[in-house]
């Protein structure tokens, strides 16, 4: 038993780190990109043998300010030479989350002024789902065909594509997804409704984005009816649409707004924001009425602090819309079927996830990466951090470019 036992912990340590990535981290699809990476820098990643790939996706509208920034890096080396974890919503006032917050809300209306920091994008949602149950006393929730919101149980719930819903059933109960930009249907939207969850742009779904008039419609019917309405900009926020938040661009304020991805810089943290009238509701019958172990870490909420101060201090917003038309410029293929923007989020829609999946390895062969979208598998991804220069946006143009025509020969 001892030998084997050696011989076990032998061959673990004459695996490679690929072998070891393929055989212990959890999978979930049979054909990962497998890219070892080493480091990371500004809007490049390296991997161990030095080949530089130009991060064109963000790792999903995560690194706004781009990798490893100097000021998000001394944040976290500040913070976590004090103190890392000791208690979250418990007795313990944290600096850095006081700080974190007291930000966020100067940077919002003053309706959105109570903040439950999380961990996650999902555990935004679900703490929504929970929040908006509590307050209204009602069980409907509303989302949109296509939309995302994560993959845990309740927020799964709430997504748009049935496909990766059905292996899971039951989930919540008193669901209901409507068509996404369609006027009509928010009839739908009735006195049982506790909260409709709205993408002010639908990411995954290949960049769709609702009229001014819609979204206006929709809060309208959400006040008529007393349902709350939650927006979720995951994706969008922190500058990612050429604003703070897409919701300022629609003349209209969510009552629950959700975080996360581009708040940290690379560290897992989130958040759901409400007027405290309403966030109260986890106060009493019962107590504790929402809680987490990690939400407000110290560590992350001191690097989101540092990432807002880098978009502010590098004005990073202000040139967002610039140089998304010069993406726009330049990646108007004449063999892609439709081009569709917001800020600098971006899909390039091919006639099938087949061409899109070889544009796309081949855009990675020669140091470029790039995806598809969860619900538009034919749509290629560019969501680059918005640190990017001109010259870098015209490198990727014609890459993607040139592999569209080697893989259309």
């Amino acid at each position: 038993m001892i030998l084997t036992t050696y011989y076990l912990i032998l061959d673990t340590k004459i695996m490679t780190n690929r072998q070891i990535y393929l055989s212990h981290v959890a999978q979930t699809i049979a054909t990962p990109l497998a890219l070892e990476i080493d480091r990371a820098a500004g809007i490049y990643l390296y991997s161990p043998d030095g080949k530089k790939y130009i991060d064109a996706i963000s790792g999903i509208s995560v690194s706004n300010v781009g990798h490893c920034h100097p000021h998000v890096v001394q944040a976290i080396q500040t913070q976590a030479s004090k103190y890392m974890h000791l208690m979250v919503y418990g007795e313990y006032i944290y600096s850095p989350q006081v700080k974190l917050c007291k930000k966020l809300v100067g940077i919002l209306p003053s309706s959105l002024n109570n903040v439950y920091l999380v961990n996650s994008g999902a555990e935004a949602t679900e703490g929504a789902i929970k929040l908006a149950k509590k307050y209204t006393g009602r069980s409907k929730l509303i989302s949109f065909k296509k939309s995302y919101h994560g993959s845990t149980n309740g927020a799964l719930s709430l997504i748009g594509d049935e496909y990766f819903k059905e292996m899971y059933r039951p989930l919540l109960p008193d669901t209901l997804q409507l068509n996404y930009g369609n006027i009509e249907e928010l009839n739908q939207i009735d006195c049982r409704t506790a909260a409709v969850f709205f993408e002010p742009v639908q990411a995954e779904s290949g960049i769709y984005i609702p009229t001014i008039e819609y979204v206006q419609a929709l809060r309208k019917k959400c006040d008529e009816v007393g349902a709350l309405l939650v927006f979720d900009e995951i994706q969008t926020g922190f500058g990612r649409t050429g604003s703070m938040f897409a919701f300022e661009q629609y003349h209209v304020v969510p009552d629950i707004l959700l975080l996360a991805k581009g708040m940290g810089g690379g560290l897992p943290i989130g958040a759901f924001i409400a007027d405290k009238k309403i966030m109260s509701a986890f106060m009493d019958n019962p107590i504790l009425g929402h809680i987490t172990t990690f939400g407000g870490n110290a560590v992350t909420a001191a690097t989101s602090l540092a990432c807002i101060e880098v978009i502010e201090n590098e004005q990073l917003i202000a040139s967002v819309e610039s140089k998304g038309l010069l993406f726009e410029k330049n990646l108007h293929h004449h063999k892609a079927k439709a081009y569709r923007r917001k800020g600098l989020m971006m899909a390039l829609e091919f006639d099938s996830f087949e061409l899109n999946k070889k544009i796309i390895d081949a855009c990675i062969e020669n140091g470029l990466i790039t995806d598809w979208f969860l619900f538009a598998p034919n749509c290629l991804r560019v969501c680059p951090p918005l640190i990017i220069t001109e010259e870098e946006i015209l490198e990727i143009c014609k890459i993607i470019n040139e592999q569209i025509k080697i893989s259309l020969s």
